[in-house]
């Protein structure tokens, strides 16, 4: 089929984009080497669609297919859609990407090279030409305008013939391989598509399982979406995926995407309001009993789809203070010990199973058998960063002892904690002192250095070291550093005994979290909420991360630097993990584990100031790492975007 055949046909809606696609992933580079190929008449390859009913499936976009059947785009996404915006000067509509990639393309006639508009370059210059303009209007107008200029006359004839060979790319023949069939089902597709489609991006049972209910339930994708962006407004980020597992293990009681297959649309809406319904309930329960009221300390997101079937199949509710706090207990403990970091899939099944007797005794047993003993010890405090999984203990332990503030003395439990202007991340020993002492990043940030103070705290206290302001501290606030677990013995507050410090201070952290554990498993914590209601009818949320300084501020300003560059955000303290055992083995501060360009592009990783043994780690997993905000900037916009030239 001719390209402006396939062009018409997609405006039409007669060609459309399945909903398991993913968006536009090409860069300009890519663009310029597709143009360059139709240009020279060189082999693009074919495509492949699935010819379908339109009441059998759905795709993207603002019309709806028309009646009878509709060709589905398996194989050709990016190389069409690209053709489409050049073309016709704009996306089409089932478009999901960054425009930029094909918009202001130019040819020059007098090089054949194709380039993105520069306004230095091309300005006034007449031997580049405008792609899409051609490809909307037609040679006529362009030959025109060229001929009155009378030093372009002696290579006139060429110039022409350039110029109809650029026109003449809509009428190239793409070869359509075609998928068709009445056996020809959603399963069938998607693994015809993965073998064609071998060396790039696999569709995940996720993206088929979605797929199915797509093609019975067109709104399912947005009404998920939804959910996902109030739980965003109130500070909680989960990806589709995660909250078809809910739906899942609420609908079919298993963790695999497969028990979907034959389970009407009509169900799969109900199971969406009732995951709705217990993902709710789940985040005010974590926040205003655990104090944990944002996404950087909520953790074992994996747990969270038992929970929601535990608590859909009781109607949407808890039933009293000890059933409430026995799930706590058990999702505490998936936290600090990562139990959904490797196969979680499998594990979910046997944690599924567990709770059908509806005794919650059997799941922390169970928890129990696989981990030995659920008692913390002192050095499980010994990981360093935020993103060590016993730093959500500690925030928590802020939380439900009501530590206090050193400046003013007031506990911080009271919702201070997620407010962005009153909280900050405070290194009880300063990051400079101990990085001019030569102390290693692991050390400065080890999990004990940290706890969290109001601005105004930690800006007072600035650079001291700890036997400079503590005795100041305790005796205009008698209590307050015993309250944030800090070792009353006077020689741990000074410089050369730091590491006794840390070891002293990870005993009391310990005993905290363990008497604490020990009361919720009892039902015997008092009845005290410490958070608020983390997703409130509005979906707006009053909560916030705690302030951070120096590398993390480096990283959040690179996260809203991506994003506007229109590409993902990436992941925050990327967990890497024994895929057999789900033991922590690093933690990337912000990863792309799937690359900045989905099956594109490898993974990748920004790596501030971390030590050698996290740099090692990120290689043997695979990923490009960079330890530099600018040469990152520089890849991106180099391998990425492609935009060096502009």
């Amino acid at each position: 089929m001719q390209i402006s055949a396939i062009i018409s046909n997609i405006d039409q809606d007669n060609i459309a984009l399945p909903e398991f696609q993913r968006g536009y992933v090409w860069n300009r580079d890519q663009v310029r080497g597709l143009m360059h190929s139709l240009y020279r008449k060189h082999p693009v390859g074919s495509l492949l669609v699935w010819v379908t009913k339109t009441t059998d499936a759905r795709s993207r976009g603002d019309n709806p297919t028309p009646v009878g059947t509709v060709q589905l785009l398996l194989d050709g996404q990016q190389r069409i859609t690209t053709l489409y915006g050049i073309t016709k000067g704009k996306p089409p509509k089932f478009f999901d990407g960054n425009a930029q990639a094909f918009t202001g393309l130019h040819f020059n006639i007098e090089t054949e090279e194709f380039k993105f508009y520069s306004q230095l370059e091309m300005r006034d210059n007449p031997r580049w030409i405008d792609v899409t303009k051609l490809m909307r209007d037609g040679v006529g107008e362009i030959i025109g305008a060229l001929y009155s200029k009378e030093d372009l006359h002696p290579k006139m004839e060429t110039y022409i013939a350039r110029i109809t060979a650029l026109g003449m790319i809509k009428e190239i023949d793409l070869h359509i391989e075609q998928v068709v069939g009445e056996d020809k089902t959603v399963d069938v597709v998607v693994d015809i598509f993965n073998r064609v489609n071998s060396g790039g991006t696999k569709l995940s049972t996720g993206d088929l399982a979605l797929a199915k209910i797509c093609a019975q339930w067109p709104e399912a994708r947005i009404e998920m979406k939804r959910c996902l962006d109030r739980w965003r407004d109130a500070g909680f980020h989960f990806r589709l995926e995660w909250l078809l597992r809910n739906v899942n293990a609420i609908v079919t009681g298993e963790a695999l995407f497969s028990a979907l297959k034959d389970t009407p649309a009509s169900e799969i809406a109900d199971g969406l309001k009732k995951a709705e319904k217990a993902v709710n309930v789940i985040l005010n329960m974590i926040s205003g009993r655990l104090g944990l009221d944002h996404d950087r300390v909520l953790g074992s997101k994996g747990s969270l789809p038992l929970l929601a079937r535990y608590i859909a199949v009781r109607g949407g509710k808890v039933e009293g203070h000890r059933e409430r706090d026995k799930l706590l207990f058990w999702y505490v403990h998936t936290l600090l010990w990562g139990r959904y970091a490797g196969s979680s899939e499998t594990v979910l099944n046997q944690d599924l199973r567990l709770i059908e007797s509806g005794n919650l005794d059997d799941l922390i047993n169970g928890l129990r058998a696989s981990r030995g003993d659920l008692r913390i010890d002192p050095v499980d405090f010994s990981g360093s960063s935020l993103g060590a999984r016993f730093y959500p203990m500690l925030y928590m332990l802020t939380r439900v002892y009501g530590a206090r503030d050193w400046d003013t003395g007031l506990e911080l439990s009271e919702n201070l904690l997620g407010k962005f202007s009153s909280l900050h991340v405070h290194h009880i020993f300063p990051k400079a002192q101990l990085y001019k002492r030569g102390y290693c990043r692991s050390d400065v940030n080890a999990v004990a250095n940290f706890c969290f103070q109001t601005q105004d705290s930690n800006l007072g206290i600035g650079d001291r070291l700890p036997h400079e302001y503590f005795e100041e501290v305790e005796r205009r606030n008698p209590g307050a550093l015993a309250s944030q677990w800090i070792p009353m013995d006077k020689e741990l507050w000074r410089m050369d005994r730091y590491l006794d410090f840390l070891a002293a201070r990870r005993e009391l952290l310990a005993t905290a979290a363990n008497k604490f554990l020990e009361s919720l498993l009892s039902g015997s914590m008092p009845e005290v909420s410490v958070g608020f209601e983390a997703v409130e009818r509005t979906g707006k949320s009053v909560a916030g991360p705690p302030v951070v300084e120096d590398e993390e501020r480096v990283i959040f300003d690179c996260v809203e630097w991506v994003a506007n560059q229109g590409l993902p955000e990436g992941e925050l303290l990327y967990e890497l993990t024994d895929p057999q055992t789900g033991r922590q083995l690093a933690v990337l501060d912000l990863a792309w584990p799937d690359g900045l360009q989905k099956g594109l592009s490898k993974p990748v990783a920004l790596l501030i100031n971390e030590a050698p043994e996290t740099e090692d780690a990120a290689n043997k997993a695979g990923f490009h790492y960079f330890t530099n905000v600018e040469e990152f900037k520089n890849y991106v916009r180099r391998e990425i975007l492609a935009v060096e030239d502009i």
